[in-house]
């Protein structure tokens, strides 16, 4: 098999209070946390998935949520030790956590960069009063804004700020305003997308009013102008990144490498050395009945193998969402087809002037990044 990077998800579902725009597995933090068992159950969950992954080195790591914040520096550090004793690190592996400004605190987060984390994720989504009530967020704008501070005073000179824009009743010169703060605070890597209504959230059974389409495209526009003008280069759909500083960890989700995942309702992405074949699979969704499988070594609740369509389709729909494309060997690399299984949507979408093909490079072009939903219909039907 050749080489595909093999990356760890961590998934810690706990909230301090569920926001009306979120589809995650979140569930809003009772007093106490069991965070004690919940890290036994991690570790015994990535124990019960190690030979599906003998001898592979990990590439990295993201803690997500939830707000993974919330748990105790001294929890994270008993983690990561217990992975470390478990599976074999690459140098130089990047450790992301996530966080929310609310749960912002100097020892703390001092705590998490002596415990291994060397990246952090602060979800601010906005710096404007009015928009950070109506998306239900726990923190003010004065804690938005310290938390870059936090961060860099705790030894953490790469992090990432989430930003939404569409916001409810948002005016362009509000997301401008919210996009110029967040450039301000000089983050290594900007995370910027537009708020959508997802399914089984509060914002999609009473929808709030939304800008309207033309009104968001001009702030993506604007948006865009004004990141590129800063030296946050676009990578990937709604990621930016200073020069050398892209997300390792999702850029492997893009390019169709393997992923791990460990904690309540996690998801990964296995590929068979024996015989190339890729697994999908997803853990116990609920808290309380991970708790009680994981331990077992039962943590997964469901396991799919991808069939030849499925393959293609979904290395399609990751890696056409980064701005430069990829390479055509890479899609062999990933699915252990043959390239002509991409051919017949190839031929149309660069004939529709959606897709560019230099020499081995597939990219989407200026009108194809626009409608890449488009675009990934072609290879549906092939």
């Amino acid at each position: 098999m050749t080489h595909i990077p093999l990356a760890l998800y961590i998934h810690i579902p706990w909230c301090i209070r569920k926001c009306p725009y979120c589809d995650f597995n979140s569930h809003a933090a009772a007093s106490g946390l069991p965070e004690s068992a919940y890290v036994q159950a991690l570790l015994a969950n990535l124990a019960s998935e190690l030979p599906h992954v003998w001898g592979r080195k990990l590439e990295s790591i993201f803690i997500g949520g939830g707000t993974p914040s919330l748990f105790s520096a001294e929890s994270i550090d008993e983690l990561l030790c217990g992975i470390r004793a478990l599976m074999p690190f690459r140098p130089n592996l990047e450790v992301t956590l996530e966080a929310n400004p609310g749960t912002f605190e100097q020892d703390k987060f001092r705590g998490f960069r002596e415990a291994g984390i060397n990246r952090l994720s602060v979800g601010i989504q906005s710096f404007n009063p009015t928009h950070l009530q109506a998306l239900g967020r726990v923190h003010n704008r004065e804690e938005a804004l310290r938390a870059a501070d936090i961060a860099r005073t705790a030894g953490f000179d790469n992090f990432n700020l989430d930003l939404m824009f569409g916001l409810p009743q948002q005016t362009l010169a509000e997301a401008m305003q919210d996009l110029q703060q967040a450039m301000d605070l000089q983050p290594t890597h900007l995370s910027w997308y537009q708020l959508t209504l997802e399914p089984n959230t509060l914002f999609y059974k009473q929808p709030p009013p939304l800008p309207d389409d033309d009104l968001v495209a001009d702030m993506q526009f604007a948006g865009q102008t004004l990141l590129n003008a800063a030296n946050y280069q676009q990578y990937e759909v709604s990621a930016y990144a200073q020069p050398q500083q892209q997300c390792r960890h999702n850029r492997n989700y893009w390019e169709f490498g393997d992923y791990l995942a460990i904690g309540a309702g996690a998801h990964g992405k296995i590929t068979h050395p024996a015989d190339g074949s890729v697994t999908r699979y997803h853990n116990y969704r609920q808290p309380s009945e991970y708790l009680q499988h994981a331990p077992q070594g039962n943590a997964r609740s469901g396991t799919q193998t991808l069939t030849t369509v499925d393959l293609s389709f979904e290395f399609m729909l990751n890696a056409l969402r980064l701005r430069d494309g990829f390479a055509l060997p890479l899609f062999s690399e990933r699915t252990g087809l043959s390239v002509e299984h991409l051919q017949t949507g190839l031929d149309k979408a660069v004939q529709r002037g959606l897709l560019s093909l230099t020499g081995e490079q597939v990219q989407p072009t200026e009108h194809g990044w626009q409608f890449l939903n488009e675009v990934m219909q072609l290879f549906l039907e092939d």
